[in-house]
């Protein structure tokens, strides 16, 4: 799915002062005309937006408009860079890698992970995400130490980056595959698995709308979100975009954005120093 945004279709969709004052902060110095072509080869900054973590991005139901901190923050890089942008929607993360990775987008927002290296360079992160396990009421499990065992079923979102961290780390417990992260808790059902990973937000909405499902306490990981770009876009392209994520957390940008979109769970991360 491609969307193309102007500023103007941004701003009536955010709709407040306060997103103005953001963006404002957001926009940093101007950018040489070979960084921007590096950025935009097509003249428009297209940003590949997952609508797999809720965190990040979404659809709204009334307009069909994407929506979230994502898409804020492709909108304020774009207007860095004085160019239009353009969404590339995918459902899932796997997908996001590889359309960055194939030059398909410019942009995308990732969780880091080393598996993901190869042809993206990363910013550092701008959010920090808790990942959580869910299971029945009536499951024995009451730790998140007590998942890898023999025998227990762990469902995760293909290609996430709870499937790429849990492939490394359950040594005995099998892991079992969604295709997307939204399908996991309807595929934990179906196929009567022990265990449910992903977004903690996420996991808690499908235990309030679905009943008979408890979250394990706290979390088992935390995903750092960050921007990337296709690594032969060069190092002067790289360093703009590490020193805009770098002015967005410390602007308070990402912070108004998370509550711009009513997200909760997710924290900003530090300042790299």
């Amino acid at each position: 799915m491609h969307a193309t945004l102007s500023r103007r279709q941004w701003l009536n969709w955010l709709g407040t002062s306060a997103a103005l004052a953001a963006a404002g902060c957001a926009v940093g110095p101007a950018v040489p005309a070979s960084v921007v072509t590096a950025f935009a080869p097509s003249g428009r900054l297209r940003a590949c937006i997952n609508l797999g973590n809720p965190i990040l991005a979404r659809k709204d139901p009334a307009s069909g408009h994407v929506l979230g901190v994502s898409v804020d923050l492709a909108t304020a890089l774009a207007e860095q860079l004085g160019v239009g942008l353009e969404l590339v929607v995918v459902d899932a993360a796997a997908k996001s890698v590889d359309i960055v990775k194939s030059g398909q987008a410019d942009i995308g927002f990732f969780a880091i992970d080393p598996l993901r290296s190869d042809g993206i360079r990363f910013s550092a992160p701008y959010l920090q995400i808790e990942g959580a396990y869910l299971v029945r009421q009536n499951s024995a499990l009451t730790d998140n130490d007590q998942v890898d065992r023999p025998g227990t079923r762990v469902m995760v979102g293909r290609g996430s980056a709870y499937d790429l961290f849990l492939t490394r780390e359950l040594k005995v417990a099998q892991l079992l595959r969604a295709p997307t992260s939204p399908a996991v808790v309807e595929h934990f059902i179906a196929q009567n698995a022990d265990v449910a990973t992903g977004v903690k937000q996420q996991l808690e909405a499908d235990a309030a709308r679905l009943g008979g499902l408890r979250l394990l306490p706290g979390r088992f990981m935390v995903i750092e979100q960050a921007m990337g770009m296709q690594a032969n876009r060069g190092e002067a392209a790289q360093q703009v975009l590490k020193d805009f994520v770098e002015r967005v957390k410390a602007s308070g940008f990402v912070a108004q954005a998370l509550k711009r979109h009513g997200i909760h769970g997710a924290i900003v991360a530090p300042a790299v120093r």
